[in-house]
């Protein structure tokens, strides 16, 4: 008797509960260690200027810290863990790093712990973000990859949606401190169960449908680092990365300090933008599955470019409001395109080494960038430098992904 009974087909694929375990492992732990705590912490940001006297290159160095101390040294190190042993193992550490890096950084009292415990917030999303349960979903799914993908990442716009009702919440009865301790401990409880059940491989369910996958062995990695094609794709995702996460990491410090928003109102826009990037991760998913992915992605990084500048004009009244929608549909689908992209280009037998080294990029640009931000904003005690960088960041990487071909692999993997 059949273990797992066939209960719905998406897009020519069976849906069975051990694929709808999969895709649920995968959105709660994206909702606790993207949503909850990436970007749940600039949230905090202007709170640590008033308390501590920092600056904004200072209050926005300790992602950008831990993503160059981790980054380069775990990377790709958890790439090759991941194609060699399994996503759920890396997951569960991920998942306790994270949350011990927020209870941390609510304790701190000075700059040293500061850093230290976003080497642990570094570690946390390394071990147990984007990368583990892209390898994860991209083992499980195969016709209906972009849908199973995208509704995966609904849980970082859900996440990124409720967080900064929920902080300033948390803030206005606790204080910030213990709210962002309280935000650690419940990224934990929420993430930590289903990936302690989860199937790493849909390999012995062969019962329900499932052939077993090539037996061939796997590409040289050096075969894929001599491709044009794997450059362009980086280059493109970190500058289009870069240029997300410059936007996001300031954009609290902006509406707070600099446009006079009350801590209601910046957590309104904030959650306006994630709101909209779940529409984003939907219609991107969906469109990922219906025409070229080149294409897809290009169309994400076009609307970046086309809705940073909107900031200049942010004292216009309902403006606001049309870059929080324009912005947060174009980021919705900024992450989730690059692991799709990578499928289709190089196959899914060097898939975690092939995005433990683009996630390791595209990580270090998303933490460089609002540290240059943050420098520009302390030369000139304006945005004006600031956001010109993001907006050239987000056009060459439109760039670039324009220049990639639309797959390199002639034939599909085997399944």
């Amino acid at each position: 008797m059949r273990q797992n009974v066939l209960t719905e087909t998406v897009a020519g694929e069976v849906m069975s509960p051990a694929k709808a375990q999969v895709a649920a492992t995968a959105f709660l732990s994206l909702f606790s260690l993207v949503g909850l705590s990436f970007y749940g912490l600039p949230f905090f940001y202007d709170f640590m200027v008033r308390e501590f006297g920092w600056d904004r290159w200072t209050v926005t160095s300790g992602n950008a810290f831990g993503k160059i101390v981790v980054g380069p040294l775990f990377g790709f190190l958890a790439g090759w863990f991941i194609d060699r042993f399994g996503p759920r193992r890396l997951m569960l550490a991920g998942i306790l790093m994270g949350g011990f890096a927020l209870v941390g950084l609510s304790q701190m009292t000075a700059l040293w712990m500061f850093y230290f415990f976003y080497l642990f917030n570094a570690l946390g999303y390394v071990c147990g973000g984007p990368l583990p349960n892209q390898v994860l979903l991209s083992r499980w799914f195969d016709k209906a990859r972009g849908k199973a993908m995208g509704f995966a990442y609904l849980g970082i716009g859900i996440g990124g949606a409720v967080v900064p009702q929920l902080a300033r919440w948390l803030e206005g009865r606790l204080g910030w401190h213990a709210a962002l301790a309280t935000l650690g401990l419940l990224m934990v409880a929420i993430a930590f169960p289903l990936a302690w059940f989860v199937k790493e491989s849909p390999d012995k369910e062969s019962s329900e449908g499932h052939e077993k996958r090539s037996v061939e062995p796997a590409p040289p990695i050096r075969d894929i680092l001599k491709s044009r094609a794997f450059y362009l794709l980086a280059i493109g995702s970190m500058c289009s990365i870069g240029a997300v996460g410059g936007t996001n990491q300031h954009l609290k410090l902006y509406m707070s300090l600099d446009m006079n928003y009350s801590q209601a109102q910046a957590a309104n826009i904030i959650s306006l933008v994630l709101a909209s990037s779940i529409i984003g991760r939907l219609l991107m998913g969906w469109l990922a599955d219906r025409f070229p992915k080149k294409y897809v992605m290009l169309l994400i990084y076009a609307m970046v470019s086309a809705a940073i500048p909107l900031l200049y004009f942010t004292s216009t009244p309902g403006v606001i409001y049309v870059f929080a929608i324009a912005f947060g549909i174009a980021f919705g689908g900024d992450y989730m395109i690059i692991p799709l992209m990578a499928a289709e280009l190089f196959g899914l037998k060097v898939m975690g080494r092939v995005m433990g080294i683009i996630l390791t990029a595209d990580g270090l640009a998303e933490a460089l960038s609002p540290m240059l931000v943050g420098r520009l904003y302390d030369m000139s005690k304006n945005y004006v430098n600031g956001f010109a960088a993001l907006i050239g960041l987000a056009v060459i990487g439109a760039i670039a992904i324009a220049m990639l071909p639309r797959g390199l692999r002639s034939q599909p993997e085997t399944k």
